[in-house]
């Protein structure tokens, strides 16, 4: 394979920017043009997938042997907790060893994972301690992976092409996100629970396996390497934050990102059994792979779109916009009793929600500085996903005492309040730099 030249970082925001920043130069689909960039995005999809479809078919197993909205609630607390705790550890890590070898260790923990659920469900063994067991399993996998992956994206593509890598890899993540609990439900309903669980352990198999010689990583880089510093855990979440106090396009798009993983998160998709309960008693399975679906289709629709024109600025302004009209779209998905209004809104809030995170994420991405780049990206995980450790509280907790309905449009109305709370916040910052002498 031929080595593609590593590239040069993008020009860096001052650390104390306070500024509205520029719109992100649009480059529809450029990063395709690369061969490795190909294979990273087919093989970073298919993972991210089989990561999603392990959570339908799981939850709706654990739902139908135990009935635990408390369950669902932890699901999303175990999966998410992790990359509260050492998202910004393993940008450390990935700072200072290789990348590759940190995401295969991820995809055989996965691979692990998937074979244990497919054993306990052909015994028909499975306990709540051994469920929960694997979730905190399966939730650790993900740690190491997704902070690499993004790491290793710098070696993959040249930095002309930087910007539609990052873009194309965010809507990658947060498309897979929502369309593979899609593929799971179909998966779930054909093949059943025990090979279905089975046949996702393979999905990880691609990713690992092209790494084993992929030619990106540290020994590939042409620039001289970077001082390698300690890993304080604690300690470097205090200093990285301190570092970027002053930025408010980096800080701005951090506060959304935890807000919105906070508050709502995917939490909703674990309780997606009930609300199919609650929409339309009988035929299930139906049922809860077209809602699923209706995510994703509305997932699919903004990933072509956003890529293949720039209908959306780039700006910290049209992701808090964004990130408001999907409140809205889950607030009324929570609260109406009709089937249909349910799956128009669910697409909306498929659309909307991978067009605010994969600009969230593309912003904070390309102004990342270089010599903190790791830990920038493992503040950033730790904010868009270890959050979502506190929507299980939020919506799956609260939800067995008030009920998923209230508990899903209480949520979406908090971060609406935050999001406003964020854009003040923007506004007495650009106005204090324009009237400072």
């Amino acid at each position: 394979m031929t080595q593609t030249t590593p590239p040069q970082p993008p020009s860096e925001s001052p650390a104390s920017s306070t500024a509205e920043p520029k719109a992100v130069q649009h480059q529809s689909f450029a990063a395709l043009h690369t061969r490795g960039f190909q294979a990273q995005l087919a093989t970073f999809v298919l993972a991210m997938m089989a990561d999603n479809i392990e959570h339908v078919i799981s939850y709706w197993v654990m739902w139908e042997k135990f009935h635990s909205a408390v369950l669902g609630g932890f699901a999303v607390v175990s999966h998410w907790l992790p990359f509260l705790l050492f998202s910004l550890p393993a940008g450390a890590l990935a700072e200072r060893f290789d990348p590759r070898r940190l995401i295969q260790v991820g995809m055989a923990m996965f691979m692990a994972a998937s074979l244990a659920w497919a054993y306990f469900f052909y015994t028909d063994s499975l306990q709540m301690w051994q469920a929960m067991a694997l979730l905190i399993l399966h939730g650790c996998s993900g740690v190491l992976w997704h902070t690499s992956s993004q790491m290793l994206l710098y070696d993959v593509v040249p930095a002309s092409q930087l910007p539609s890598a990052i873009r194309l890899l965010a809507t990658g993540r947060y498309l897979s996100l929502l369309v593979g609990p899609a593929v799971g439900g179909v998966i779930l309903m054909t093949l059943g629970d025990q090979a279905g669980m089975l046949l996702n352990a393979f999905f990880y198999l691609p990713n690992f396996l092209w790494l084993i010689n992929a030619p990106y990583g540290p020994k590939f880089r042409l620039e001289p390497a970077a001082t390698r510093r300690a890993i304080k855990g604690l300690q470097d979440i205090l200093q990285t934050g301190r570092d970027i106090s002053g930025n408010v396009t980096i800080l701005s798009m951090l506060v959304l990102a935890a807000a919105a993983s906070f508050f709502v998160g995917n939490s909703y998709q674990a309780q997606m059994p009930g609300f199919v309960h609650d929409l339309a008693p009988g035929n299930h399975g139906v049922v809860y792979s077209a809602l699923l679906a209706a995510d994703a289709l509305g997932a699919l629709i903004a990933g072509l779109v956003l890529e293949g024109k720039a209908i959306f600025p780039t700006t910290p302004k049209a992701a808090l916009i964004l990130a408001c009209l999907w409140c809205l779209a889950l607030g009324g998905f929570a609260l109406t009793d009709h089937y249909a209004v349910a799956l128009v809104l669910l697409v909306f809030a498929g659309f909307l929600e991978l067009s605010f995170s994969a600009m969230t994420q593309t912003i904070v991405q390309l102004n990342a500085p270089v010599h903190m780049r790791g830990r920038v990206i493992g503040l950033y995980n730790m904010s868009s996903l270890g959050m979502r450790a506190g929507s299980g509280l939020v919506v799956g907790l609260s939800g067995g005492l008030i009920g998923i309905h209230y508990s899903l449009a209480g949520a979406s109305l908090l971060l609406m309040a935050v999001v406003a709370w964020i854009y003040l916040g923007m506004v007495r910052a650009h106005l204090s730099l324009t009237q400072t002498p």
